[in-house]
């Protein structure tokens, strides 16, 4: 017994695992470089940024990181609650099970990650079920309370997305993403295309959501402000690589490369 014990407390005296190891990942398209030679450890509830301007890489780097495109090289690993698996070493059918279990993808469009002529709860019902949920009752009153904290009516219940605006359709992705309360979150450009006031409610909705939920996540974004609203750790990335990389106030007040300063001089865009 006293083994047992002992097994207990160095498990929880142990400090956490990285929820996702990234190494040495790439990905070529023929000739082209779409991103090469990352490696980093992701954190549970950590946040972290990538930044860069278009054709940084950023963005290929994300949809390798989701699944939603194979690595050239390199290996993607997942903190599976102690066991870790290489994403994509798994068979496509076990890879799918595990994106809908355990992470959420916020897509920058929300028509990519929303079924537009589904009604709004079964929108975020969708995701319930996935986890096993049966109960149409208890299913519909946790999509009326999800919307609610996404700040849409619950009496639009039975509305589908396509009668939204373009921040309510995003505020829905977020709760059908976040309904399930997903240990890890990837988001590409989540405030992109929208006003600068519905953008302004949508980060601190996401702020207090993301650290409410203690979600791992890494998100891709163009604005500053958004990293440093958002993020506890920040990458910059120029021509598929990652040339600086700290935490997200030390990399924006100090930056060390040529290419940072420029940024954070919005010299680029």
């Amino acid at each position: 017994m006293s083994a047992t014990i002992d097994d207990m407390r160095a498990r929880a005296a142990a400090p956490p695992a990285p929820i996702l190891q990234v190494e040495n990942v790439a990905r070529y398209y023929g000739e082209r470089v779409g991103c090469r030679d990352v490696a980093f450890d992701l954190w549970p509830g950590e946040v972290l940024g990538v930044v860069g301007e278009s054709g940084s890489g950023k963005s290929t780097l994300l949809r390798c990181l989701a699944g939603l495109d194979t690595p050239s090289a390199g290996h993607i690993r997942f903190d599976d609650d102690g066991v870790l698996l290489d994403i994509h070493a798994l068979p496509e059918p076990a890879r799918r099970a595990l994106m809908r279990r355990a992470w959420g993808i916020v897509h920058q469009n929300p028509r990519d990650g929303l079924r537009m002529d589904v009604s709004a709860g079964g929108n975020v019902g969708e995701r319930l079920m996935d986890r096993g949920a049966r109960h149409y009752g208890q299913i519909r009153a946790r999509a009326a309370d999800w919307l609610g904290r996404v700040e849409i009516d619950p009496a639009r219940i039975d509305d589908p997305p396509r009668r939204f605006s373009g921040g309510m359709q995003q505020r829905l992705q977020i709760a059908r993403v976040l309904v399930s309360e997903p240990r890890l979150v990837f988001m590409d450009e989540p405030t992109g295309g929208l006003d600068v006031s519905v953008q302004a409610k949508l980060l601190d909705l996401l702020r207090v959501l993301v650290r409410d939920l203690g979600i791992a996540a890494v998100i891709v974004t163009h604005d500053l402000a958004v990293a440093r609203l958002l993020t506890d750790r920040l990458m910059v990335m120029k021509d598929g690589r990652v040339i600086e990389q700290g935490l997200t106030d030390q990399v924006l007040d100090d930056p060390q490369q040529a290419y940072t300063q420029l940024l954070t001089s919005a010299v680029l865009v």
